[in-house]
């Protein structure tokens, strides 16, 4: 096991950008009224269960239907592009909307919002190219920050304003958009290798 830095932070930083929890702020708030309480420290380790399971077992699925890791990563990349672009542009490609009070930390909070086809795919195209102990950390590192910005969600809303929530958006969407040509680029090339 040999845990790289700067391989720990892109990770963290490519699931931070597709988890997009402050973008999510909004949605959690507006369930959070019509649910009444959500449990987050529920939601987080769900979230992050689901996030582990699929990046060891993932791949395995993956090969029983003859795709490997690349091809997936090539395909990842798309819903990254396309991510960022609503993320960017400001316009909704899914949206989820019935949430019952019994279920609301599993769904849609632990998924699909958290650890939604976004973040799966991102983790197996992160797979491609990076180690797994770090890409653990790095999900750790996100499920830290899900989990305390599920707890003060109100107070950061109320600190941010809604167009620093804006602005938020749009920066991670650029970052994402670089990502994701990052890993096509890298990846195609290997498919042709």
């Amino acid at each position: 096991m040999e845990f790289n830095i700067k391989e720990i932070f892109t990770a963290t930083m490519v699931l931070f950008a597709v988890i997009d929890i402050v973008g999510n702020i909004p949605i959690i708030i507006s369930l959070r009224e019509k649910v009444g309480h959500i449990q987050s420290e529920k939601a987080s380790i769900i979230a992050a269960v689901l996030m582990i399971i699929f990046l060891f077992v993932g791949e395995r699925i993956l090969n029983l239907i003859g795709i490997n890791v690349n091809e997936f990563a090539v395909a990842g990349s798309f819903i990254l592009f396309f991510l960022a672009l609503e993320m960017i542009l400001g316009i909704t490609l899914f949206k989820e909307e019935d949430a019952s009070p019994k279920v609301a930390a599993i769904f849609p909070i632990a998924f699909p919002l958290l650890a939604g086809p976004g973040a799966l795919t991102s983790l197996l195209s992160i797979r491609a190219e990076y180690a797994i102990e770090n890409i653990i950390a790095a999900i750790i590192i996100n499920v830290i920050v899900i989990y305390i910005v599920l707890k003060t969600s109100a107070r950061i809303q109320r600190f941010l304003g809604k167009s620093g929530i804006t602005i938020i958006r749009k920066v991670f969407g650029v970052i994402l958009l670089a990502i994701a040509v990052k890993l096509f680029a890298s990846n195609i090339q290997e498919l042709f290798n």
